[in-house]
């Protein structure tokens, strides 16, 4: 089982091999598709060694992990999404060590649970550089009835095997439990032979483990099956002689099997099962009604099952004689208006067989509800295969895109059909399609609803507001995705369209939305797997976009600029649908097993289709008016992430707004008390630690400042350091996050995010206007495998710190290509030679020791070339992204000031007497504290949508509110600054407070990263493109 390690240990050299592999995201992929098989495969052949000659089979040997439970790969992988760690992070770990590792110690027993769960926290906070990472977590969901329960289909097999008199075994590499059981979460008394590598000290694909095993079978290696996941535990099997199979997928593997043994292992159909209770249907009536319908004359009894798809209207397998059928049939119960109409069903269905669309052949529509109770229809069944992982494991690259091209192509054909032709010109109302959705929706929504959800009631108001024209009317199927396709066994070719309940007479563009579903959903999202976590282009499949431009490029069409509508509404509608299969589960009326799921799954996708209404235009976010708080007005957080995490810290619920609310990442917050509880915390602990520990320090800190040894950092300063959030290694950082390579990343990050280094950031030229950034001169040469770089820069905050060692620098390496590609950055260790600091600058003639803000020369500096970043010519590019976040860092420690500076003026003017009354009590006092009050709600709410909106947006779609904050918030913090030393007379203006300093910050500022007519002139023609 846990044996995935160990076997690729076995077979190659860790230390060779392991780094390599994880450099290389093919060699990533390769071995998780290989070794780990995170997903299961749907139908390729599954590979085997085998020994030449043969005998009667007697036992059927079954590895666990992978083959009767899921792998542990695959809990990894849903583990690192639930959790935000990097993915591979856990496989790591695993590895580091090889044999003599943590993870092969322990399931050899030779350390317990909570030895090994130590050094395994340990690897993987090492790893991330981080102070800890939840692996008991991981290993509790390892461990979880949840997750680790036999596959049905694996229990039906061992149970024919048994039946036919063969042995059963399982040899498992697993480990002892923290109760000090072994972990098996299997029903021991299937099997006549249990082998465990924490029981007897050796592990797979050790040969030893495997003759214990047929030793205790009693059998020959030719008489014994051995079924694994694992390439390198069959090969040392089949070496012994035993004959192997490889586990892509349970329902694959035993088809092979079946061959091997020679009977059927399977007493089903595919994907069905037995009738759920509050489900089943008269047999005698209906198989009365099907003999007259067919003209069957047999006796012979009625087979009835339940497929396990089909959370709307209950879908049934019938065979009756040498008939297989399939029944589909209104649900129980009382239904919403218009839903569930299975007689549209029959009739698209019948008339598409005409016009060559694959559909299966419909036999009878009953309407007769005494029959079975409601009314259904019966088709033929067509056996092929459904792909219900989007991500279509066990494919080749290739087959994958074949498999989505005849999708996209199917779709086509349906959209292309002649109505008149096949008579469905009265198959739904001409044009207008779109609106009367909208409002199908929202009326099927809110006779479903059981709760508010904020989001829900934000596209209830958005999408009437922002309907598309519709170009084209044809038959829509409305629930267009892969796992409503039959597929040939062995062709990308679809055989069936199923489930046309929704199908009607509308705009084509929301099928393909609708089937690009997957596309921007989890791998671990219940109901419909997703691929928004999976690697498109390793695995061959179309990004939507790619899918979208195929399908225009079939229809002879011009892609459509309003995608993000389309999508919106889509995921609208499945949160809508979501919402009536989770009304109806809680009266027994829904068949899915995910349908008690969906209350927590409506609130998750309603926010999906929000994001996408946020991408159609964030001035329609921005223009939305409030409703009456005492209605529906809640606070609305937007979904922190595309993967679906039903439990945990991050809540999705909505609260009215005089309650704290449950924020997430994305949430517009304007106030402490709107924080999560846990950020609450963190914000009362900064300002404790603020209040106990930093302003106290504040004399003895000025007292270095002005001393000789200022040049050299304060060791005050050292101990009280805990947020690591000074300019310019906060937009440093930023830069190597977004565009540095691994390991650019390696060398100068992770120092930086750890303290442990300082660094600088040179631009800004004396001899030209360094605020258009085309204007630099410095240059940059390329020379062997170097870059030599010369250049005089100045205003280098930081580079006269003894702790900064990098210099982030910008110059030009194409003057003669076009304006805003001439410029590069490289990254230049401060130690290189030809660094020559000229002196240090004042501003206002403050050192801002020990940092300060240097003029250097840059005299043939070499630089390697691997120190460039992202490439020769993107400088401007990469200037610009910095920027944007650093702008609004700025703007935050003007904030900053501003407050500190207020909190001093309402001390001082409450201390202090003139003319006779405290300055408390003077209008003119009171009146400036209000004002300065009301300018920083004002800046820092600007501030505040700013970073919301680059959060949501980017930065691109809040490059207005970016400049606007740039040019309110210096100007707002100088006046409210100026007040302060005003009610503080002589004494602000002296170095006893920080009010002079704050006031020379606050004026410099208007200069750092763009001067304020810069900011002005992009606030005036943002407003002059978009507002006339």
């Amino acid at each position: 089982m846990f044996g995935f390690l160990y076997t690729r240990v076995y077979s190659l050299s860790l230390t060779m091999c392991v780094r390599s592999c994880f450099r290389s995201p093919r060699l990533q992929w390769v071995w998780r598709t290989a070794f780990l098989k995170h997903t299961q495969r749907r139908h390729q052949g599954s590979h085997r060694w085998t020994h030449l000659g043969g005998s009667t089979y007697r036992a059927v040997i079954f590895d666990m992990g992978g083959v009767l439970i899921p792998s542990p790969g695959r809990v990894a992988a849903e583990w690192e999404v639930q959790n935000r760690i990097p993915s591979g992070t856990i496989l790591k770990a695993l590895m580091e060590g090889g044999e003599n590792g943590p993870w092969m110690r322990f399931m050899r027993a030779e350390i317990t649970a909570e030895g090994f769960l130590r050094e395994f926290g340990r690897l993987c906070s090492e790893m991330l550089k981080t102070t800890s990472v939840p692996v008991d977590s991981f290993f509790s969901l390892l461990t979880s009835e949840r997750v680790a329960k036999q596959f049905p289909v694996m229990t039906e097999a061992i149970t024919q095997i048994r039946a036919k008199g063969l042995q059963t075994a399982v040899l498992s590499n697993n480990f002892y439990l923290p109760n000090q059981k072994s972990f098996l979460p299997l029903d021991r008394k299937q099997f006549d032979v249990i082998v465990e590598s924490c029981m007897e000290g050796i592990c797979k694909p050790d040969p030893r483990i495997y003759k214990l095993c047929l030793e205790r079978l009693g059998l020959q290696p030719s008489e014994s099956i051995f079924l694994d996941d694992l390439g390198p535990n069959l090969k040392e099997a089949a070496r012994l002689g035993i004959h192997t199979i490889k586990v892509n997928d349970p329902e694959t593997a035993v088809k092979e099997l079946e061959a091997l043994l020679g009977f059927t292992l399977r007493v089903g159909v595919p994907n069905t099962r037995p009738v759920k209770k509050t489900m089943e249907i008269p047999k005698d009536s209906l198989q009365k009604y099907l003999k007259d319908l067919l003209g069957i004359q047999t006796t012979g009894p009625l087979e009835l099952l339940q497929f396990d798809h089909g959370q709307s209207n209950p879908t049934y397998y019938i065979r009756l004689a040498n008939r297989d059928l399939v029944l589909r049939k209104k649900p129980p119960g009382t239904l919403l208006p218009s839903a569930h109409a299975i007689e549209r069903e029959f009739r698209i269905m019948k008339a598409l067989a005409n016009a060559g669309v694959p559909v299966p052949n419909v036999l009878d529509l009953c309407e007769d509800s005494s029959v079975i109770g409601t009314p259904f229809y019966v088709m033929e069944y067509c056996p092929g295969l459904i792909y219900k992982d989007p991500s279509l494991p066990g494919l080749e690259p290739s087959h994958r895109r074949a498999i989505y091209t005849a999708m996209n192509t199917v779709l086509c054909k349906i959209h292309s059909v002649d109505l008149q032709a096949v008579g469905l010109e009265d198959y739904g109302k001409q044009g207008d399609y779109i609106p009367r959705q909208v409002r199908t929706w929202v009326k099927q929504y809110r006779a479903s609803e059981t709760s508010t959800i904020p989001a829900m009631e934000r596209l209830i108001e958005w999408l009437p507001l922002h309907l598309p024209r519709q170009q084209r009317t044809t038959v829509v199927h409305g629930d267009f995705r892969l796992d409503n396709l039959v597929f040939h066994p062995e062709e990308p070719e679809v055989l069936a369209v199923l489930d046309w309940e929704l199908s009607t007479l509308g705009d084509p563009l929301a099928d393909v939305a609708y089937s690009c579903l997957a596309h921007y959903l989890p791998s671990s999202f219940p109901v419909l797997r997703g691929i928004n976590d999976c690697d498109l282009t390793q695995l061959g499949i179309p990004a939507a976009e790619e899918y979208f431009r195929m399908y225009c490029l079939q229809m002879g069409l011009p892609p459509t600029e309003n995608w993000n509508f389309y999508m919106a509404f889509s995921f609208f509608r499945v949160a809508a649908i979501l919402q009536g299969v989770y009304k109806r589960s809680l009266t027994g009326q829904a068949s899915s097993t995910y349908a008690e799921q969906t209350g927590k799954l409506t609130e998750f996708v309603s926010n999906l289709a929000w994001d996408f209404a946020v991408k159609e235009g964030f001035r329609v976010f921005k223009e939305m008016p409030f409703t009456n708080p005492l209605t529906r007005s809640y606070h609305t957080w937007a979904r922190p992430q595309s993967q679906w995490c039903p439990t945990g810290s991050r809540s999705y619920s909505s609260v009215p707004e005089a309650s704290p609310a449950h924020t997430s990442r994305g949430g517009l917050v304007i106030s402490p008390e709107s924080l999560s509880p846990p950020v609450r915390e963190l914000y009362h602990r900064l300002k404790h630690f603020m209040e106990q520990r930093v302003y106290p320090a504040e004399p003895e800190l000025q007292s270095h400042q002005a001393s000789a040894a200022r040049w050299s950092p304060s060791p005050l300063i050292e101990d009280l350091k805990v947020c690591n959030c000074s300019a310019p290694d906060t937009g440093n950082m930023e830069l190597l996050v977004r565009y540095g390579t691994e390991a650019q990343k390696a060398r100068w990050l992770i120092p930086l995010l750890e303290g442990k280094a300082r660094s600088c950031f040179a631009m800004t030229e004396p001899q030209v206007a360094s605020s258009d950034a085309t204007n630099i001169e410095a240059s940059i040469r390329e020379e062997d495998s170097f870059y030599v770089i010369n250049g005089h820069k100045w205003w280098i905050t930081g580079i006269l710190d003894p702790r900064c060692q990098l210099c982030v620098f910008m110059g030009k390496t194409d003057p003669h290509a076009l304006r805003h590609r001439q410029q590069s950055v490289l990254l230049v260790p401060m130690d290189t030679p030809g660094i020559k600091i000229i002196r240090p600058l004042t501003v206002y003639g403050l050192e801002d020791a020990p940092g300060g803000h240097g003029e250097v020369r840059f005299e043939h500096v070499r630089v390697p070339k691997e120190n460039m970043v992202l490439g020769p010519g993107r400088g401007f590019e990469i200037a610009q992204g910095r920027l944007g976040p650093g702008r609004i860092h700025h703007c935050m420690r003007l904030i900053g000031f501003s407050e500190r500076a207020l909190a001093l003026m309402k001390a001082r003017v409450k201390s202090r007497v003139a003319f006779g009354k405290p300055l408390v009590e003077q209008g003119t006092v009171l009146a400036d504290i209000a004002q300065s009050r009301v300018e920083i709600e004002q800046a820092r709410l600007l501030v505040l949508r700013a970073a919301h909106l680059m959060d949501l947006a980017g930065n691109k779609a809040a490059a207005l509110d970016i400049a606007m904050i740039k040019m309110v918030a210096p100007s707002m913090a100088s006046r409210v600054i100026d007040r302060a030393i005003q009610a503080f007379g002589a004494a602000g203006l002296s170095s006893d407070y920080p009010l002079a300093q704050f006031f020379t910050w606050a004026r410099a500022l208007r200069f750092a990263d763009g001067p304020d007519e810069v900011h002005r002139a992009t606030v005036a023609k943002l407003e002059l493109k978009h507002r006339i």
